[in-house]
Formats: C-alpha cells, structure tokens, sequence
C-alpha cells in the first residue's frame, strides 16, 4: 500500500528531545516500512527514517530561532501533500484539523488521527462542520467532547518492542518525565516524593508559555536536597533513566489524550503512580501496572505499596497492549476498510 504519513513541523521525526506526536509518527512510519509497505513521510529535513521523506523545512521548528510563523510552512506543506495526493492510497495526517479544508477537494482517501485535548469550546462548531472527516482518537476518553464527530476508532499509541529494555529490578528514586507546565503538575510529584522521604529525578523541557511558571512556582521547589532536574532529556537516556526507577509519577492536572511516558515506562518494567484524569483509566491497570490516586495523600499511601507490583507484569502489559507491530496493524484495517469504500464508490461513480 502506498502510504503518505503527514507529520507536524514542529519537531524532528522522530524528536531529537520531548516530543509526543513526532514520535509516535516515527514509530508507526517505520513500522509499516518493515511490514512492507511504501511509505512516504512529510517532515521536517533533520527527520530519521526508512521511508521516503519529503522535507518540509530544514529542521524542526522549535529547535530553529528564525522561525517566526510555524503556520507558514504548515500550509506550505500542505499545498505539496495535496499536489501529490494521486501517488497515495491514502494519505495519513497528524496535524489536528489544519488540513480539513483541502482533504475535502482531493480525490483519495484520508485519515486524521487526533493527538491533542478536544475539550476546547472553539472546536464544536468546527467538527460539527468537518463531520465527512474521518478520525481516530488514540483513547476513548479522548473522543468525549466531540462524539458526534465521525469517529472510526480509536488506536492507542505503541512503542518497538525492543526499544527499552526490560529491569527486573527497582531502583532506588521516583522519576517525572516529560513537560513542567501547571497541567503536568510536577509539584505534586516532588510533595510525593518528600512525604516520601524518597530522591526524585526530573526530566522535563520548559516550552517558553510556561517559563513564568517555571520561575516563580517551580524553580524555587527544585532546591530541596531530595530533587534533581536533569532538564530535558533524549530517547537515548529514556531506558537507564525510567528503567532505574522504582515508580513514574504521572500527576496530571488535565484531561490526558493518552500519555506516551506511561507505556515508556512500562516497557522498562516501571510501575506508574497516575492521577485519575484523562485516558489513564485506559492505559494502566490499578494494583497491577500501576495505581491510579486521586490525592497526594493516596499517591503517598501508593509508593509504600509499590512492593505489591510485578515490573514483570508491567513489561507484560506492554508487549500485549502497547507494541508499535500492534498500532501499525491497527492503522493498515482502516487504511483497507478506507481503500475499499474509496474504490467501491468510485466504481459506481
């Protein structure tokens, strides 16, 4: 199948440090190469794959300081995906709703898969218009503010299988990885971690909205003797650093779509301590990869139960549910189902 994977500018694929969507763009790109497939990625230049890329940019967006309007080359790209849309079978975006408008005038079938919070007001009217686009959410939660959007499934995300060895044995800290920004709450995991008496290692990227933040409520918490902030850290140094854990904290303040750093731990052997909110229901399973808390009190009451966990059960829970072999196969049913409806339709027209 002739396949065009559409991938947001912002980042490298996959991202050279934080980055959820890229990634996971990444992983099922080269999945599908090693299936077979002819794949071709719309990217940024510095990207990494096996398939065919389409540069959009010569490096990443965040990562460059000239860049001043990311819309610009958004659109630009769009304009190239659209003028060679004829070359695929179907064409894959994972840009949110930029591209709604010009997948309606194309003549082949297109996908869009959701990676974002949908719980905005200002996005009603707009699905409620776009209700021909085809979508996938990558949890059922996720879908909730929009269920009359024209939802065709929802496909969790999904990591190599080899990509982060498995640790038998616990460390001797709590990690955080990911974002320091209000909805991510990193203060609640360094309380946890005090209350706990245990050391806490923070690896996270400050975007530049949360800088303020960052300063002023943050900075100041991050000089107590039992935190370390390694910064923002690369895929290279995710394994010795989530698999040297004893648990995640994942204390999210927000509606998780999915939350790519509890599978990531997961596939270590790494049990999560989540907060109740978003997709987390979905992805850990309580008392056996992880516990689910709703206060700092039961996140404290859940390190001293840690011992319970099997980081076996944990590696388990991911090779059976979160591989990047099970999200590509996932995404190849509907790309078929939507080849079959697309050449149907075009044989009766």
């Amino acid at each position: 199948m002739r396949i065009a994977q559409i991938s947001p500018l912002h980042e490298s694929v996959p991202p050279k440090y934080y980055g959820g969507t890229e990634r996971v763009v990444s992983y099922l790109t080269e999945e599908l190469v090693r299936l077979g497939h002819e794949v071709t990625l719309f990217a940024s230049g510095d990207s990494v794959t096996r398939a065919a890329l389409k540069s959009q940019t010569p490096r990443a967006l965040r990562l460059n300081p000239a860049c001043i309007d990311p819309l610009a080359h958004h659109v630009r790209m769009l304009e190239r995906v659209f003028r060679e849309a004829e070359d695929f079978d179907i064409l894959h975006f994972h840009l949110d709703y930029l591209h709604f408008p010009m997948a309606r005038l194309v003549g082949r079938p297109t996908l869009t898969t959701q990676h974002g919070r949908l719980d905005i007001p200002d996005l009603v009217p707009l699905y409620r218009e776009f209700t021909d686009m085809r979508l996938v959410s990558i949890s059922n939660y996720q879908r909730r503010p929009l269920p009359f959007a024209n939802w065709v499934a929802t496909v969790y995300h999904g990591l190599p299988r080899h990509l982060y060895r498995f640790h038998p044995e616990p460390g001797e800290y709590l990690a955080f990885l990911g974002r320091i920004s209000p909805e991510k709450r990193v203060d609640r995991a360094i309380e946890i971690a005090v209350r706990c008496d245990l050391p806490l290692r923070i690896a996270a990227k400050v975007d530049k909205v949360d800088e303020a933040y960052y300063h002023e409520q943050i900075k100041p918490l991050l000089k107590h003797p039992l935190v370390t902030y390694l910064g923002e850290i690369g895929e290279q140094e995710k394994d010795d650093f989530l698999g040297g854990a004893m648990a995640l904290l994942f204390p999210i303040d927000w509606p998780e779509p999915f939350g790519l750093v509890m599978v990531e731990a997961l596939a270590c052997g790494t049990p999560v301590i989540a907060f109740r909110n978003g997709s987390v229901p979905e992805v850990l399973e309580d008392g056996k990869t992880g516990f689910i808390v709703n206060s700092v009190d039961e996140a404290v009451a859940a390190v001293r139960k840690l011992n319970r966990l099997s980081r076996r059960d944990c590696r388990k829970a991911f090779e059976t549910r979160f591989t990047a072999e099970r999200m590509a196969r996932d995404y190849l049913k509907i790309y078929y189902q939507l080849r079959e409806v697309h050449d149907a339709l075009s044989r009766v027209a």
